[in-house]
């Protein structure tokens, strides 16, 4: 199951409180993109309109080889979800400091999935002691290996 885009900005700027694994519908041109991993996560996010789910601002560069004349690298792109998993997520948007995000994008099999999670923003203290607590442990094991 090769992974190829993981959005770390996500994991950092939100704690994630629940995953779900969703299709995406593609061109042939982008899949062929997508495995040659030219894409990029960071700032897109999913809404839902009329029942279905959309990927927003994510960025699939053109294929080199692909014939497109005019590409649009940042479309929004339909996820695929079935009824029950959009009316959950519909409820979650609409609790206060909810967002849901795409996490990783990877295959399946043949198919391209995107991992989808619900997030809750982190303050600004949160991450700085997160950096904090990096950096210690980081510091410790330098001292214990010796490399100080």
């Amino acid at each position: 199951m090769p992974t190829y885009a993981i959005n770390k900005k996500a994991r950092f700027d939100y704690e994630i409180l629940e995953t779900f694994e969703a299709g995406l519908v593609l061109t042939g041109s982008e899949v062929k993109a997508i495995r040659s991993k030219q894409i990029k996560l960071t700032g897109s996010f999913v809404t839902i309109h009329d029942g279905a789910a959309y990927l927003l601002n994510t960025h699939i560069s053109k294929y080199k080889y692909a014939t497109i004349k005019d590409y649009e690298p940042e479309r929004s792109r339909k996820i695929l979800l079935n009824k029950k998993q959009i009316a959950y997520l519909t409820g979650k948007i609409q609790e206060k400091g909810l967002t849901i995000l795409p996490l990783s994008v990877y295959t399946k099999g043949r198919k391209i999935k995107v991992e989808i999670g619900i997030g809750h923003g982190k303050k600004q203290f949160d991450k700085k002691r997160i950096l904090k607590e990096r950096q210690e442990s980081r510091d410790m094991h330098r001292a214990l290996k010796g490399d100080y």
